[in-house]
């Protein structure tokens, strides 16, 4: 990868298009946002700075902040070239570094924060040793396993909004920013909690395929600040495009973002704790190793080997691909080396010498692997294991495919189904009892409240935090008879 490739990853360099930055503060002005300063904090080559003095011509400073001196560069000529340049001041600065509770007191009047964060992860800096980051912190407030595995991961664009948002504690103002869907949820949900005087918010869908070459959801989030909180509404509004002009009404009940306020209102009945807590399938991280198929030649593993153990530790598995799509089960089995986290896994060699063999031939692989969870616990360790995964009966869905389909899971060769990480599950001991309870989750009145939760254009869309508010023990077994599983 060129250094010119691994700056722009690093800083989420990819400058907004001209035409794009005119789209957004010519909304913003239809939208009565009529500021007296624009601050753009990341300004890059300036599409937001003279998008900004064209829309609104009536305020008196548009400041350009930017950590990248060439791009700065470019922009002073540029300026140099309208007649705005009264107006504009630039300064070369790190968004982490400046101090902008000082540079905030200088401001008065209406502010707009306009621009486009770097659309980059934290562990994406990591790995490419970027310096585009916050000082450390576990600003979501993740404990225990989450804080160390994925669920700490977090977009840089996220920091530096809750920073911004900061700014506005004590004066009336208008944020607007490009950002990634996700990123503008977790936004507005954190403004809800910290019951911030957000009066009005919005989020308008952009084509960031088309704008930056970005797979990705991406959208304009403009929030509208007042400085009395009695004012304060954390609903907000949806719109698909610019050209959108009814939109939906979303919004936070009991601390959950809603993506339909009418359906969740009739369902709201059965929020509260699944009876139940639904759990993920098993994480190991290293499917070419612990993942095997039975062939007409015996047991293959993801290399293309021929593998010689014994059965003790093999189980059936059903990827999350079959989950979604309901494929039967393709002779898939996986390796189980423990029964529970942190249980030691030396006995392995005593009792199934061939799979100790097997896994220590195979110990680069599994040493290497990435996170710190494996480091801190027994050679050949797996996760999202205890009691629960070996219940023989199962209810399975898998969160990434973007329909509600609950499938029933029974034993094969009499032994427990297990799931990779992709697929959240309920486990039973008796089929009559798995029955009882799909049939529940399958009611018109769970599939609502579920559906109401889900933002089908997410990455994963169905989440253990959505399905464990679902408290299906509510539903009669009268609702649960009427619909068909």
């Amino acid at each position: 990868m060129s250094k010119i490739c691994k700056h722009r990853i690093a800083f989420g360099d990819f400058q907004t298009p001209n035409r794009l930055a005119i789209d957004v503060c010519q909304k913003l002005a239809n939208l009565g946002i009529r500021p007296d300063v624009v601050i753009e904090p990341t300004c890059g080559i300036g599409s937001f700075v003279i998008a900004a003095c064209n829309a609104f011509p009536m305020a008196k400073t548009v400041y350009g902040f930017e950590i990248n001196r060439t791009h700065l560069e470019t922009l002073q000529n540029k300026v140099k070239e309208t007649a705005n340049e009264k107006r504009i001041q630039l300064q070369e600065a790190d968004f982490f570094t400046v101090d902008w509770r000082t540079t905030w007191q200088k401001v008065t009047g209406s502010v707009l924060v306009v621009g486009n964060f770097p659309w980059v992860t934290n562990s994406v800096q990591g790995t490419m040793n970027g310096k585009n980051l916050p000082e450390k912190s576990n600003f979501q407030r993740h404990i225990g396993f989450d804080a160390i595995s994925g669920k700490a991961n977090f977009d840089i664009s996220e920091c530096m909004l809750l920073e911004v948002l900061s700014w506005f504690s004590h004066r009336d103002g208008d944020i607007a920013m490009l950002v990634k869907t996700a990123v503008a949820r977790k936004i507005l949900a954190h403004a809800e909690r910290q019951s911030a005087a957000v009066r009005d918010a919005f989020i308008i869908g952009i084509d960031a395929k088309k704008d930056f070459g970005a797979a990705v959801e991406a959208c304009l989030l403009v929030l509208r600040i007042s400085e009395n909180k009695q004012k304060a509404s954390h609903d907000y509004t949806c719109f698909e495009n610019f050209n959108d002009t009814k939109g939906r009404r979303i919004g936070h009940r009991h601390g959950i973002t809603v993506g339909d306020l009418t359906t969740f209102n009739s369902c709201a009945f059965l929020v509260g704790e699944s009876p139940q807590k639904w759990r993920s399938g098993i994480k190991h991280d290293a499917s070419a190793v612990m993942e095997f198929t039975q062939t007409e030649r015996g047991l293959v593993n993801g290399f293309g080997d021929l593998v010689d153990i014994e059965n003790n530790f093999l189980f059936p598995l059903l990827k999350g691909s079959d989950i979604g799509s309901n494929k039967p089960w393709r002779g898939k089995y996986t390796l189980v080396t423990q029964r529970s986290v942190g249980e030691e896994t030396s006995s392995i060699e005593q009792i199934a010498p061939k799979t100790w063999k097997y896994l220590v031939e195979h110990g680069s692989q599994l040493d290497n692997r990435g996170s710190t969870i494996y480091a801190k616990n027994p050679r050949f360790s797996i996760f999202g294991i205890g009691n629960y995964a070996f219940r023989p009966w199962r209810i399975a869905i898998c969160g990434l495919y973007k329909v509600l389909r609950f499938r029933l899971v029974e034993p094969i060769d009499g032994q427990t189904v297990m799931f990779d990480d992709t697929v959240y599950y309920l486990s039973f001991e008796t089929a009559s009892e798995a029955r009882k309870t799909l049939a529940k989750l399958n009611s018109e009145a769970a599939l609502g409240l579920l559906g109401s939760l889900i933002f089908w254009d997410e990455k994963r869309p169905i989440k253990t935090s959505i399905l464990n508010v679902l408290d299906w023990s509510r539903i009669t077994n009268q609702e649960s008879e009427s619909i068909v599983s």
